[in-house]
């Protein structure tokens, strides 16, 4: 397998107050922010439309699990499934199982510190109008 991750898919952090945080950055630095954070859409070295998600969510939220840390990251992969067989095969945590949506597929891992890194296979094309 040689290409692994393509991009960052995504920036998700612990805090106290999601909706404040949310403010703070829309009005002092100016992310068009909605319920989930904030979507940044760029093209990749073909021309395709992507995105990278910025998302504040609540200090208490289990969706970093097994991993105790404040934040994790999110990183785009062009084929999931043989990314995730190449990583378990060299010794890497392979947390859960693959789940799938309209907007592409997730996994999940953990670094040799422990932080959760998800791994997703995106369809941008089901965030276009």
């Amino acid at each position: 397998m040689d290409k692994r991750v393509t991009g960052l898919g995504g920036f998700f952090f612990k805090t106290k107050n999601p909706d404040k945080i949310k403010a703070w950055y829309k009005n002092h630095l100016g992310l068009n922010t909605d319920q989930y954070g904030c979507t940044f859409w760029w093209k990749d070295e073909k021309g395709n439309k992507c995105s990278t998600q910025w998302s504040p969510m609540n200090e208490d939220t289990k969706y970093f699990e097994p991993s105790k840390k404040q934040f994790m990251m999110n990183f785009r992969v062009d084929n999931l499934v043989e990314l995730l067989k190449t990583l378990k095969a060299e010794g890497v945590t392979v947390v859960g199982e693959i789940e799938e949506y309209e907007y592409g597929k997730f996994g999940w891992i953990l670094d040799p510190e422990g932080n959760k890194l998800e791994l997703w296979e995106p369809i941008d094309k089901a965030f276009l109008p």
